[in-house]
């Protein structure tokens, strides 16, 4: 496999505000596939920035008596953290208030100037007679030009996708003061878009932007390419043009230069070569991960203006959709408007990263985040199926054989090494979501083995010692191929899971058993989600807090006596059908104060029953002890998993729990009257 260049961007986050989970959908969905691209062992640099410049940031700072200059370092401070707390790998973040976009940007003003591409013309022009300054597009609201659909920004419909000027709106009003806009004329820099027409439709008819992105284009084209405003006027937070006082780059145009300052400035910084990748006969890929709502500055200016300063253009734009929370706009008033930073407050951000994979696809699609669905999702998936593999083979790897693997099941771990190019497929093509269930399809298969061959059952037998080694080897070598699969996507969890395993997880290794390998001593690897903390979450995302009037609640009434249950009758009662079990297995279930989880056989088969006696008995003293089951009990289904049935005990709690005890000489299965 010949070792591919790429060059990755995802959209620079503005620097007027902190970032919310919508953000880390797209940072998420770029980081994913950077680390498939590292781990599958090709050169890859994922590169971003803060969008620093506009009249947005000038009146912020403005508003909180402070310079631009410190606001943006703050927030991108911010940026930079919940970033990095939802383990984005950026290689490079930097700032589009730098001398490198400077650099950029002027360079790019003229030569699109020299060779023609540059208009200047007087414009009429939206002015708050209120504030005194000119307007930019997202500071007046009205109605759409084209649908007439009401409280539409300035510059894009975002019911119909149309374009305009902020002066085609009707009934215009002013964000800033509510005053209507009058209008002023101004003379303003115009680069001259439908020049680059034909090539334009050569590039989007290709494989570099998706069919939903193409068809969009098409409209586009048939309503003929305007000429795009790519100045301002002062006041103004930006580049000032060259020659021309008073007059400001739009920050637009300097907008996704921004990737080529921050490229420039990780080649000064790692003796990279910045025309390597971005000269127009680059043998080097370049990406782009976007929101469906800038794809318009993403697939025709930003191609255009590369091509006409002289640079290559994208290898390939990636569009995504808007992200939901339980079907609905996110929300400020139902509290699912969730910051980054309030997530990272409650939540494991691994739980987002694998619940957004599981999502994810390379249409332009939105994403839903079901609470509950994520909740059920991340325990049964990663707890409940990955994570259970390891932790059911490790205590007998460590405990019997110091740690020691024996000889695996070859075809088993063919079998699933078999898959990588099927996931890596997946990977390269942004179908996260396929990769996942081809994953999660693989990981039942080894829970599947380990149920078959029981190792808790064969410990039993000195004679088995061996195959129980061999048992428990080849479920430690299935885990390490999944883990090795979801690497990208869990890139904290990887960790841990290669200091267990005692090496490095790479793609070429798969096919590679370890053998005759020792492991560490088994660590929890993940938590199961706790429902409280979501909604604590949401809780803490609530813009709506409880007036201080009726914020304290009224005093609590002591609690009154227990009410008896209805009454049953002697033939509800023969319906219970009591049988004896004998505990195979037994283990703490992580995130319950209370419960055990215990495999019992009943004889004919073995059951999975979470019981509530924790605080009396530890796990290990219950194996091989014969219980009483309540065995027509309906199956229940509990955030940790299903309980099969329900283990009788009594006693006023705490340590004072009695589990029932069936007569000497009762075996499994047997009727207890």
């Amino acid at each position: 496999m010949a070792t591919r260049r790429i060059l990755v961007t995802s959209a620079l986050p503005y620097a007027n505000g902190p970032l919310h989970l919508g953000h880390m959908v797209e940072q998420i969905q770029t980081d994913i596939w950077v680390r498939f691209q590292k781990l599958r062992g090709h050169e890859c640099h994922y590169v971003c920035a803060s969008d620093a410049h506009g009249t947005p940031i000038m009146l912020k700072a403005e508003q909180e008596g402070i310079s631009p200059e410190a606001l943006i370092e703050r927030v991108q401070a911010a940026h930079r953290a919940d970033s990095g707390g939802f383990l984005v790998g950026f290689d490079n973040f930097h700032t589009t208030h730098s001398p490198e976009n400077r650099h950029y940007t002027e360079l790019f003003y003229e030569r699109l100037l020299a060779a023609g591409y540059i208009a200047r013309r007087p414009i009429q022009q939206a002015y708050d007679p209120v504030k005194n300054l000119f307007l930019p597009d997202r500071y007046i609201k009205g109605g759409c030009p084209r649908c007439s659909a009401a409280d539409q920004y300035g510059d894009s419909c975002e019911a119909c996708g149309a374009t305009y000027g902020p002066t085609d709106l009707k009934n215009p009003v002013s964000v800033l003061s509510g005053a209507t806009p009058v209008t002023r004329e101004s003379e303003h820099f115009f680069f001259r878009l439908g020049a680059f027409e034909q090539m334009l439709r050569e590039w989007t008819a290709g494989a570099s932007v998706q069919p939903e992105i193409a068809n969009k284009l098409n409209e586009w084209f048939e309503q003929g390419l305007q000429d795009w405003d790519i100045s301002r006027d002062a006041p103004y937070f930006g580049f000032e043009i060259p020659r021309e006082p008073g007059k400001y780059f739009y920050v637009w145009l300097e907008a996704p230069i921004g990737y080529m300052a921050s490229a420039q400035d990780y080649c000064n910084r790692t003796g990279l070569s910045f025309d390597d990748f971005w000269k127009v006969d680059s043998s080097a890929e370049l990406h782009h991960f976007i929101g469906k709502d800038i794809a318009y500055f993403h697939t025709l200016f930003w191609p255009a203006m590369l091509h006409g300063a002289g640079y290559r253009r994208p290898t390939a734009v990636h569009c995504h959709g808007f992200l939901t929370v339980n079907g609905q706009k996110m929300s400020k008033s139902r509290g699912t408007f969730v910051m980054a930073r309030t997530y990272l407050e409650h939540l494991d951000p691994e739980y987002f990263r694998y619940y957004i994979a599981g999502k994810l696809g390379p249409a332009v699609e939105d994403i839903d985040l079901n609470l509950e669905d994520f909740v059920l999702r991340v325990n049964a998936d990663l707890v409940g199926k990955v994570v259970n593999i390891a932790s059911r083979c490790a205590g007998f790897i460590g405990k019997r054989f110091e740690g020691r693997l024996g000889g695996a099941d070859a075809a088993l771990v063919a079998e699933l090494s078999a898959a990588a190019d099927a996931v890596a497929a997946h990977y390269e093509q942004r179908e996260y979501a396929k990769a996942m269930r081809v994953v999660m399809g693989l990981a039942d298969r080894a829970n599947q083995y380990i149920d078959q061959e029981k190792p808790w059952q064969l410990a039993k037998d000195p004679a088995q010692e061996s195959r129980v080694q061999a048992v428990c080897s080849t479920g430690i070598e299935l885990f390490r191929i999944l883990m090795t699969y979801l690497k990208p996507v869990l890139p904290a969890m990887a960790i841990r899971a290669e200091a267990f395993l005692q090496t490095t997880l790479t793609w070429g290794g798969l096919s590679a058993p370890l053998g005759a390998h020792t492991v560490a001593n088994f660590t929890p690897l993940m938590n199961r989600v706790d429902m409280d903390k979501v909604n604590a979450m949401i809780e803490a995302s609530k813009s709506n807090t409880v007036p201080a009037a009726v914020a304290a609640p009224a005093a609590v009434p002591a609690s009154p006596a227990l009410p008896i249950a209805p009454e049953i009758s002697i033939d509800d009662f023969a319906k219970i059908d009591l049988r004896v079990a004998r505990v195979a297995a037994a283990a703490h279930v992580e995130g319950a104060d209370k419960l055990i989880q215990l495999t019992l056989d009943l004889g004919d088969g073995e059951r999975n029953v979470f019981a509530g006696i924790k605080s009396a008995y530890a796990p290990e003293a219950l194996v091989g002890r014969l219980v009483v089951v309540v065995a027509n009990l309906a199956p229940r289904k509990m955030r940790f998993g299903v309980s099969q049935g329900m283990v009788l005990a009594a006693g006023p709690g705490g340590k004072e729990i009695f589990l029932l005890e069936p007569d000497s000489g009762a075996q499994p299965g047997m009727q207890v009257k």
